[in-house]
């Protein structure tokens, strides 16, 4: 399958998902449980892509392993600077009650504690208000740092797409992991814009044109560096950059979502960590599909490095 297409048809798919997710209140009771099970999931399957597929590659595409660990250094960094200032990944949003139209003791005791902790106060009975406007952050600094992240994960897809097209892919599904990563996470962030935006009494127009406008952003990322990479950059290097700072990103992202949920439930352990690992075996998984050894690749890469290394020291002397 051409690359370009397949591009297009995994945008369209996101598309649809991101736009499902900021109605997800109407589609199904996102309660706590099930909101840290999800992102339990998918934290798993990003930590398995980012250092199983994207660094990997990056590493064998720029042809220094030392120049994909600043690449992924510099993404890691960033995600930290769009989560400390515009509070993205912020994912307590979404709790609501559960099916019985009350919050279960262990939902309720992670957010009273939560709360306690970070503001001083707990809240009563159902007023569990984000903790995005606790922290007086509007909708618009979480869309905008949600859409920077966004479009990064356009590029990952884009990048994850061209290294596997290059090589052949099972099925000629080039990208798949990647695709599944940002799949599965991007529900979960266009529901947490419209949920302070429902928190603030916005209209429902006003959501769904926020919704619209954010589910185009992963798409316009990952088109214009597929585009831009092919036509301006068509060298190896764009494409490897944009692999590394790729896989510090989907590191980030993955971190943030994961380890908040480590220091404050004591409860649902279990199935948290199940899922967890099941997010890290599919990513085993895909890797290991046929078609994708990158092991040749690899080793020439390497040796390539290393010629250019010892080459370099001989000279030093």
């Amino acid at each position: 399958m051409s690359p370009t297409v397949l591009l297009i048809g995994y945008c369209i798919l996101i598309v649809a998902a991101s736009l499902a997710g900021g109605k997800l209140s109407s589609l199904l009771r996102m309660t706590h449980l099930r909101t840290q099970l999800l992102m339990s999931g998918v934290g798993g399957l990003m930590l398995g892509i980012a250092l199983l597929h994207l660094l990997p590659h990056a590493g064998v595409v720029l042809q220094s392993h030392s120049q994909a660990g600043v690449g992924t250094l510099i993404g890691l960094t960033v995600m930290f600077l769009l989560i400390r200032l515009f509070h993205t990944h912020d994912h307590s949003v979404p709790v609501t009650e559960n099916e019985s139209g009350s919050e279960s003791a262990s939902d309720h005791e992670h957010c009273e504690h939560v709360d306690s902790h970070q503001h001083g106060h707990t809240h009563r009975g159902h007023s569990h208000h984000a903790h995005a406007d606790a922290k007086g952050i509007s909708w618009a600094g979480l869309f905008f740092g949600l859409l920077l992240h966004t479009l990064v994960d356009g590029v990952a897809l884009a990048s994850s797409v061209m290294a596997d097209a290059s090589h052949g892919a099972w099925l000629g599904l080039a990208g798949l992991g990647t695709f599944l990563a940002v799949l599965l996470h991007k529900p979960l962030d266009a529901f947490a814009i419209t949920s302070v935006m429902k928190k603030q009494n916005w209209p429902q127009s006003a959501q769904n044109g926020v919704n619209f406008a954010f589910s185009l952003a992963c798409p316009a990322g990952a088109l214009a560096f597929y585009f831009g990479a092919t036509t301006f950059a068509p060298g190896s290097s764009a494409l490897g950059w944009g692999l590394a700072i790729s896989a510090g990103f989907f590191i980030g992202i993955a971190l943030a979502d994961l380890l908040p949920e480590v220091a404050f439930h004591d409860h649902d352990r279990g199935k948290l960590t199940t899922v967890f690992l099941l997010g890290i075996a599919i990513a085993v998984g895909i890797e290991n599909l046929p078609g994708h050894s990158h092991n040749h690749e690899e080793s020439s890469g390497l040796e390539s490095e290393k010629h250019d290394h010892d080459h370099s020291h001989g000279h030093a002397h």
